[in-house]
């Protein structure tokens, strides 16, 4: 993936004020003050498909949160993980008469591309589902034995009759949003509608490991509570990735974690980065509504897309046009025009920090940049990875 690293970025400009910066940091309105290193767990890919703007939202969002930090004065280890066991991935790659892990393998190597092109950081870690089917079972032991999970016929359930709720969800609400993305709140073997597998068996061409409770495979939410435990412990500081992975995704991973180590919260904040439509629907291979990362970069920069993506408020639902990265390249040349500009040091470097602390104001630090150019300008670019 790509070069890009902003480890440095700003040291040499945003002075001795630097190391103590991440005192200022506030994410989703809430003060998230960082000492010596931040840890950052971002849901990353099910491999059967190219990249869409959507997806390249939540990646480029975490890899600005992660420079930000980086700039004032923390050590950042990301965790990216890739879910390489998952029903509808076996589904693409039969239906595409394609072995499982080589296809898989495919659309990581087409999304790393789109990722290197973009300037997204790879992370320190990239773990993989398969890599980690021990560690589902250990979680699925560890929830058996706190009587958080109960066997049925070869599946390991998690009792989750309370997670809507602290999802701050009505029951109707859970059901649909769980219904919309696979799971099956109707199965007769649950004890309770918003019980989920951490544990289920396989037949027919379904992957399979042995297990105590027969050959299966891992849950959804199972697999990435115990790569994240296995990566990063028992907390981290950031649980980033799209809004729509709110709830049911991360509300389970985050109970299922809690549940066995007792650790809570497990995540200090979350970055959930707001959806992107077309046409006023979710992106989405179902809806036939996608653009696709690699065409948009057969006619525009990468800096072009990166800053249409981050030129504003990172939680917020917004539509794609065609027209909006026209506008965001003429934005991006008034930005390197503002670059070349002398000056632009003194406390404009300063102000665009603290733009970018103050929950990733990225519209702010951008007019903050045109204003001063110069230094402050360039810094600005150096820490959107927009060079």
């Amino acid at each position: 993936m790509g070069a890009h690293a902003p480890d440095g970025a700003g040291r040499d400009i945003v002075g001795s004020r630097r190391p103590v910066r991440a005192a200022e940091l506030r994410l989703a309105g809430r003060p998230l003050p960082t000492v010596g290193r931040a840890r950052i767990y971002t849901c990353g890919i099910t491999p059967y498909d190219v990249t869409h703007l959507g997806h390249a939202a939540t990646f480029v969002w975490a890899d600005t949160l992660a420079a930000v930090l980086r700039a004032a004065g923390v050590d950042v280890v990301g965790c990216r993980n890739v879910t390489d066991i998952d029903d509808v991935l076996t589904a693409a790659a039969g239906a595409r008469g394609r072995e499982l892990g080589a296809f898989a393998l495919y659309q990581e190597y087409l999304f790393d591309k789109d990722m290197t092109a973009l300037q997204v950081s790879r992370p320190a870690h990239e773990p993989r589902a398969r890599h980690h089917v021990t560690g589902v079972q250990q979680l699925a032991a560890a929830l058996l034995a706190a009587d958080r999970g109960y066997l049925r016929d070869g599946h390991v359930y998690f009792r989750g009759a309370g997670v809507p709720a602290a999802a701050g969800l009505t029951a109707d609400e859970a059901l649909a949003r769980a219904t919309e993305y696979g799971d099956d709140p109707g199965d007769p073997r649950r004890e309770d509608p918003f019980d989920v597998p951490v544990w289920r068996p396989s037949t027919g061409d379904e992957p399979a490991w042995p297990s105590p409770w027969g050959p299966g495979r891992p849950g959804w939410h199972a697999e990435c509570a115990a790569m994240a435990l296995a990566v990063l412990g028992p907390a981290v500081d950031v649980l980033a990735g799209g809004a729509d992975l709110r709830f049911p995704h991360h509300a389970y991973q985050v109970a299922m974690v809690q549940a066995v180590t007792s650790v809570s919260p497990f995540a200090r904040a979350t970055l959930h980065v707001g959806t992107v439509r077309r046409d006023g629907a979710k992106m989405a291979k179902s809806t036939g509504n996608l653009t696709l990362v690699a065409d948009l970069l057969r006619d525009h920069s990468p800096a072009a897309v990166r800053l249409l993506l981050l030129d504003r408020p990172w939680a917020d639902d917004w539509d794609y046009q065609p027209a909006a990265l026209d506008a965001a390249a003429g934005r991006l040349a008034r930005l390197y025009g503002a670059a070349g500009r002398p000056g632009g040091g003194g406390t404009g470097p300063e102000a665009v920090l603290a733009a970018l602390l103050a929950d990733l104001d990225v519209p702010r630090a951008v007019e903050v940049a045109m204003e001063q150019g110069g230094d402050a300008a360039r810094l600005l670019l150096r820490l959107l990875a927009l060079t």
